[in-house]
């Protein structure tokens, strides 16, 4: 899937392209279907709400789950991003979130790639993100908030909270996400059906199958969803090869450490069989969980 100019355009403004119901209900329910399984799996791997049982984040399912082995090599994720990057891409990061009825908590104002640099030390922001929705994403089960163009700040200040949810993030202050938004257009205006017109916090919402893409450091959160709609979304953090991290402080399965270029299926990989690969599929290996502060270079030096 190659990006018009005019979206190519809209991304360097704005730091986002929203593609709704991209993924057919089918494609949708093939990949929905298998989230209860692995959501109830007890394993380091799933992150679970703070003093819940619900889950937070699943991570690193396309090494273990085969609907997600081919979503994690979909053209039409992969392909735009190395439109905008002009590089072959690996996965840094996958997960699907779950943000569900009643317990689903906030995620932090935040840059992804603030934390990517900070624990990883992932070199440059050559990395973006795609969302996917697998349930209709409203304004009621805590849909995604971007404040547009955000990104052209480049990385901004962030503290390290750790206290706030189950999972650590490097949150940017109130204070500039104030300017942040004050900047991109304030409480913006609203159309005569009362929807949002502008402004500088946007929340794209639309039906399960829906796509994002955004930049590494588009400042982004969420809120609670305090709703009786499950709002689960997977997401990918793809990465140009080139621009891999030097440091594996956190375990693999949150912070890959297979640079190996994706190679995409086929369009209906989702809806046809089609063999991948499963390294996880028999448990994850000691060795994902190993960790070390120091850089890459200095752990091939003592080895």
């Amino acid at each position: 899937m190659k990006l018009t100019p005019e979206q190519r355009t809209q991304f360097d403004r704005d730091g986002y392209l929203f593609f709704p119901g991209l993924f057919t209900p089918q494609e949708t329910q093939n990949l929905n279907d298998a989230v209860p399984e692995l959501y109830s799996r007890r394993e380091d791997f799933n992150v679970r709400e703070k003093g819940k049982d619900a889950v937070r984040t699943n991570f690193a399912a396309h090494l273990y789950s085969k609907p997600f082995a081919k979503l994690a090599r979909h053209p039409r994720m992969i392909e735009p991003v190395e439109d905008l990057l002009g590089e072959q891409l690996y996965m840094h990061q996958f997960k699907i979130n779950g943000k569900m009825a009643f317990e689903g908590d906030v995620w932090q104002w935040h840059q992804d790639y603030g934390t990517w640099l900070n624990d990883d030390m992932m070199p440059t922001e050559r990395a973006m993100n795609i969302a996917i929705f697998l349930d209709d994403v409203n304004e009621h089960n805590g849909p995604l908030m971007f404040i547009p163009g955000s990104h052209k700040k480049g990385v901004v200040d962030a503290k390290h909270d750790l206290t706030t949810t189950s999972y650590p993030l490097w949150t940017v202050d109130n204070d500039l996400i104030r300017q942040l938004v004050q900047r991109g257009g304030g409480k913006g205006r609203y159309d005569a059906d009362g929807h949002s017109v502008g402004g500088g916090i946007v929340s794209p919402k639309g039906p399960a199958g829906s796509m994002i893409l955004f930049h590494s450091c588009l400042v982004h959160a969420s809120g609670s969803n305090l709703s009786p709609f499950n709002r689960v979304a997977v997401y990918l953090s793809l990465c140009a090869v080139s621009n891999h991290i030097r440091r594996h402080k956190r375990p693999e399965y949150i912070a890959h450490r297979d640079f190996t270029p994706i190679t995409c299926l086929p369009d209906d990989c989702l809806v046809k069989d089609y063999p991948v690969d499963l390294p996880w599929k028999d448990g994850v290996p000691a060795t994902a969980m190993q960790t070390s502060m120091e850089p890459m270079a200095a752990m091939k030096k003592a080895a």
